[in-house]
């Protein structure tokens, strides 16, 4: 890395997963800005920044889960103290993208919030968005700015590849809804694989029920994959289903790890041997996570954030 084409390149973490920044920067061969977030005492959030950032290319590294209105407020706030600082550009380092799932008008006077944040985000100051495996991909679209979106399927695929699981005929790839058909096909077609899909209904939100399974999993091995894993009911439901079918190991894999309410008590209890997730979250700080397996996406970011420095594509990282 030539080091003087890096002397005005920063990057900036908020509050939500400094690891995960300290990483990437590491991997650049650098060190995190000094920047200090916080909030005062009635809770609104402060920005102090102590060295300049005067015609740079400046990372903020900030994902947007729980508390989400607080990590997404850091990032806005951030932004706007970078633009007002005269940053030469400012790129938003997205891991986990919250509002998400509120990306259509699902029923009559729905709000379309993935779309309401992203003109927020630019309206703030973003000259750039990268981000990893968003909910729907359509959201590429309401941004009226750049945004990349990595995919953390290879990751994962690479996982389970040194496991001994490419090419092996008791594997089979399962998708815990329709939603996520596309996502376990690439899985399935990265270690060749068989693919199997469970077709569920959602009586109303965070509560699903198992209809039924398409597909061969009797005495097979099952990969469960989905993007995002909340409250986890949607792929305990799914595991318990396909162990009462025959299935002889159940493994899940998520990229993004939200573990919200009872999740991890319903992924402890259920027939999920192990579940991998790559880290866009940072991992909650608990005892019984011995199911759960977190892989670094800091290596892709790092490769990422290079090659928008150095203005050359990103398309060799889908690979």
């Amino acid at each position: 890395m030539n080091k003087s084409h890096y002397n005005n390149m920063k990057i900036f973490a908020g509050n939500s997963h400094p690891e995960l920044a300290k990483s990437i920067a590491g991997i650049l061969g650098m060190k995190l800005g000094d920047c200090k977030v916080g909030t005062f005492s009635d809770g609104e959030i402060f920005v102090e920044t102590n060295e300049t950032v005067r015609g740079c290319d400046v990372f903020i590294i900030q994902s947007t889960n729980n508390p989400v209105n607080n990590n997404l407020m850091e990032l806005l706030i951030m932004i706007d103290a970078f633009k007002r600082a005269s940053a030469g550009r400012i790129n938003a380092v997205i891991p986990y993208y919250g509002y998400a799932r509120q990306d259509r008008k699902a029923k009559s006077r729905d709000p379309i919030t993935a779309k309401l944040v992203a003109d927020i985000l630019t309206t703030a100051g973003a000259d750039r968005v990268l981000t990893m495996d968003l909910h729907a991909a359509q959201i590429q679209g309401y941004f009226n700015i750049p945004l990349d979106h990595l995919l953390g399927m290879p990751i994962i695929a690479d996982y389970f590849i040194k496991k001994g699981f490419m090419e092996n005929e008791d594997i089979v790839v399962v998708s815990p809804d329709l939603g996520s058909v596309t996502r376990a096909r690439k899985l399935a077609e990265r270690i060749h694989a068989p693919m199997a899909i469970i077709d569920k209904r959602r009586p109303k939100a965070n509560v699903s029920e198992i209809m039924n399974i398409i597909g061969d999993v009797r005495d097979k091995v099952c990969i469960l994959v989905d993007d995002m894993i909340d409250t986890a009911g949607t792929i305990t439901n799914a595991a318990n289903a396909l162990k009462d079918l025959g299935a002889k190991n159940v493994y899940a894999a998520c990229t993004h790890g939200v573990f919200s309410g009872p999740a991890i008590e319903r992924i402890n209890s259920s027939a999920i041997e192990e579940l991998v997730c790559l880290d866009t979250i940072a991992k909650p700080d608990r005892m019984d996570m011995e199911k759960f397996t977190y892989l670094s996406v800091a290596p892709l970011f790092g490769e990422a954030i290079k090659r928008i420095k150095d203005d050359v594509p990103l398309s060799k990282l889908f690979d």
